[in-house]
């Protein structure tokens, strides 16, 4: 083979290649969808915790979440003190995971403070409908921010929606779940977040220890969750659901067995503000 056409070969397998690379890469990123919330399939939420070894606390745990918040097991107590958070705002990355769409910050967006511990915030995302409930009640929409301590534990804030006024996030949120509605595993830019935009609009809340709500279902995570519950647009939550849900209606976990545990609500003294 002379050089002309060792080049022209060389030419078509490198194009052959680039051709290749966006299909390769959108099978991967459907390969990783690991679990799902399908009752009736293999990796649905009664499997979870034999896909993996290290997900088998999602099948045998026994400080599981979500919990129904019930009054029969809660504890009112003034002790605890509000939620210390001492956030800023930095650079955010937006992902669709294909279970959900997730809001991940790129730089130090600070941190909230419980029982001598930092845990700083990484990232949010939104499950719909919500994943706790309350008395047996479910809401529509449940955000979390997931807060990581520097020896690794967890902490995790949840905010509860009904149907009713427009969110503020969902609001500046919307456009990029439009544009990543088809684009599972592709992280775009949203630039600058400020979480302490975050609006919680009451002190109360409920804290209790549980374990992450997907895979792998680790436990001993603190949970606080605003009594509160704010609200969202009809139309923001048909946006974020029709970008993630192309394969079941939900992706909450059902309530977990409380296992004899008991839930502060955290009330503050009469003389403080709620």
């Amino acid at each position: 083979m002379d050089n002309k056409s060792l080049k022209f070969s060389s030419i078509l397998i490198l194009l052959f290649i680039v051709l290749c690379l966006p299909l390769a890469t959108s099978q991967e990123v459907d390969d990783e969808r690991e679990f799902s919330y399908d009752l009736n399939s293999p990796n649905g939420l009664g499997h979870w915790g034999e896909i993996h070894p290290e997900w088998i606390m999602c099948n045998q745990g026994d400080l599981q979440s979500p919990i129904d918040l019930t009054h029969k097991r809660v504890q009112t107590t003034s002790n605890l003190g509000r939620i210390d958070r001492d956030y800023k705002s930095a650079n955010a990355t937006l992902i669709n995971r294909g279970h959900d769409m997730m809001l991940r910050w790129t730089e130090g967006a600070g941190h909230i403070h419980i029982n001598g511990t930092d845990y700083q915030l990484n990232q949010l995302h939104w499950h719909t409908p919500t994943e706790h409930t309350v008395n047996g009640r479910r809401y529509n929409l449940e955000l979390h921010l997931v807060h990581q301590s520097a020896d690794g534990k967890n902490a995790v804030i949840g905010i509860m929606y009904k149907i009713g006024r427009p969110d503020s996030l969902l609001h500046l949120m919307e456009p990029y779940f439009n544009a990543l509605a088809s684009a599972k595993g592709v992280e775009m830019s949203v630039g600058n977040i400020d979480p302490r935009e975050i609006k919680i609009g009451s002190r109360k809340y409920y804290r209790y220890i549980g374990s992450l709500t997907t895979p792998p279902c680790h436990q001993n995570v603190i949970w606080t969750i605003v009594k509160k519950v704010r609200t969202v647009s009809r139309e923001q939550l048909r946006a974020i659901h029709e970008a993630v849900h192309d394969e079941t209606e939900a992706n909450a976990r059902p309530v977990q067995p409380l296992n004899n545990r008991w839930i502060k609500l955290y009330r503050p003294d009469d003389h403080q503000n709620n």
